[in-house]
């Protein structure tokens, strides 16, 4: 299994008012983690959306299990749980500075046409992502 890494240092405004980060930030770390993993891969979301297709989110799952504090160290692991014909689930792991587990999720996402939101077979319209996906693949 193929696990792309993301170093975080955390902005001052991601934090609440108990020093914390605000829950809905985790969602815009997936999506980078989610972003740099395609990178890792070799491709780039850009070049999908140019060819007129998106990857919208169909699915989000999040489990908090410890806050990260103002200071602290964040490293991001993004992997491939899922990869099928039309969706593809990623993981994700948010740990701090001294490797505790903080943060795990996951997002599902299908591949659709921009123009009209139709899903399209992830598989058909871009066989070479899917294949290197399916081999990045948690087994």
């Amino acid at each position: 299994m193929f696990v792309s890494e993301l170093s975080i240092v955390p902005k001052y405004f991601e934090f609440d008012m108990m020093g914390i980060i605000y829950h809905a930030h985790y969602l815009g770390w997936f999506e980078a983690g989610r972003t740099k993993l395609i990178e890792d891969l070799g491709f780039r979301y850009f070049d999908m959306e140019q060819a007129g297709y998106i990857s919208p989110v169909q699915e989000m799952k999040i489990e908090y299990k410890r806050g990260i504090r103002y200071g602290e160290e964040v490293l991001l692991r993004t992997w491939i749980k899922e990869n099928g014909g039309v969706k593809t689930e990623y993981g994700y792991k948010v740990l701090n500075g001294d490797g505790t587990l903080c943060v795990e999720g996951s997002s599902t996402h299908y591949v659709v046409r921009r123009d009209d939101f139709r899903p399209v077979q992830f598989k058909k319209v871009f066989p070479e992502w899917h294949a290197a996906f399916d081999r990045a693949k948690a087994d």
